[in-house]
């Protein structure tokens, strides 16, 4: 898989900022993508006392949710632990992992945000913006905004909301069950991504392919580690 649009990371937090907003007036906020047949997960995991981070993917067969190949990536960090600038962080191991992948997915869900942020710019629209590809954000807390919480069913929703416009939808996707922040990243519409995450969960509070991708990192940080030095290569 090839990242499409060329990026600079060795900036300061002034300036990712800065190109946070120049590149948000490049997001297509509409379905713009050929039938659904892959789908894809991405998560990254931090190694505890060393600077390297790993990044795991997993494409599944789309609705059938069966998996087809998994890549990972090993990358030192470069870029400060600054709130709101997350994606200067993780998005380079990120795309590491899915240059590695043979099977291109038709869209791609990420364990962040993505218009549910202070610049109206997370992780999601980063990654899907310099891949190219109908990108959707599937975060486990808030990062920004204000909702009203959702009916206890299954499926039910609520707008959140950022200075008067909605960012995301907060989606409750089990009974009794914390609901997930739902957000636009690239190439795909608010309605679309509730849809096609309702379609990705099998019975449990998370999205199968963001749920199966945090485990696969953990399990790397734990069994895996980083390569030494010289070493081996990282997939």
């Amino acid at each position: 898989m090839r990242v499409r649009m060329a990026t600079r990371w060795n900036l300061t937090p002034r300036q990712a900022m800065h190109l946070q907003e120049r590149l948000r007036a490049r997001l297509i906020l509409g379905d713009w993508f050929a039938p659904i047949r892959y789908v894809a997960g991405a998560d990254v995991a931090f190694h505890p006392a060393t600077d390297w981070a790993v990044a795991g993917v997993i494409v599944y067969r789309f609705p059938e949710l069966e998996e087809v190949e998994r890549a990972r990536a090993w990358r030192k960090l470069r870029f400060p632990y600054v709130p709101g600038l997350l994606s200067f962080r993780e998005t380079p191991v990120l795309l590491a992992a899915f240059k590695r992948l043979r099977t291109e997915p038709d869209l791609i869900l990420i364990d962040g945000h993505g218009r549910a942020h202070p610049r109206r710019f997370g992780i999601a629209c980063h990654v899907g913006l310099l891949l190219d590809k109908p990108t959707i954000g599937c975060a486990k807390s808030l990062l920004v905004g204000h909702f009203q919480e959702p009916g206890p069913q299954p499926g039910a929703t609520s707008p959140l909301m950022l200075d008067g416009m909605q960012v995301g939808t907060v989606l409750r996707t089990r009974e009794n069950a914390k609901p997930i922040f739902v957000t636009q990243g690239h190439r795909v519409s608010l309605d679309t991504a509730v849809r096609v995450v309702c379609q990705s969960l099998d019975g449990f509070r998370l999205p199968k392919p963001t749920r199966e991708a945090d485990r696969y990192v953990r399990e790397l940080r734990r069994l895996e580690g980083p390569p030494p030095l010289k070493l081996r290569p990282t997939s």
